[in-house]
């Protein structure tokens, strides 16, 4: 089952919302699974106008801390191959939603004590976007109850999407 996760709610009559990075370090956007799971893949791109220093994007794991963010609800999370709607709300058997669990925009960041790099960092200009697909049998590894999470870093503000795909 392949769910997408993305750094906003669900797009209905309008657009989906870009969100600003901000100067300091920042998660776009967290996942805490119930069971393991694997990356298949991830990305983001950059509304910025001019090219500048190209900002820090990473996509960890991080132990028990997690960022504070505005809370996914179910629709804001895409099912992608249809075999999930066989087993019901995703939500109570896959990940949990919540402030301190799924979900985008933090607004604090926490304590961070371990991290484990499920991708290589990258830099990124603000004119600019990222996409890394895993290959079977390469997919970086999210253990259950940890926080996935796509934190980015930018010299100046610049507004973003990003995304990633699970496989549970």
């Amino acid at each position: 089952m392949q769910y997408l996760f993305a750094n906003g709610p669900m797009p209905t009559t309008a657009a989906f919302a870009k969100v600003a990075t901000g100067t300091s370090i920042k998660t776009m956007l967290q996942v805490k699974t119930v069971v393991p799971c694997r990356v298949v893949e991830w990305g983001c791109s950059f509304d910025g106008s001019a090219a500048a220093t190209p900002g820090q994007v990473e996509l960890i794991e991080t132990g028990s801390i997690f960022a504070t963010v505005t809370a996914a609800v179910n629709a804001d999370i895409t099912e992608l191959d249809g075999e999930a709607l066989l087993f019901g709300d995703p939500t109570t058997a896959l990940f949990t939603v919540g402030t301190a669990a799924t979900g985008y925009t933090a607004s604090a960041e926490g304590s961070i004590v371990a991290v484990r790099n499920l991708a290589g960092p990258q830099l990124v200009a603000p004119t600019n976007q990222f996409i890394e697909q895993f290959p079977l049998g390469n997919r970086p590894l999210v253990q259950a109850t940890k926080a996935l999470r796509i934190r980015m870093t930018f010299g100046t503000s610049v507004n973003a999407y990003c995304y990633v795909i699970l496989d549970f």
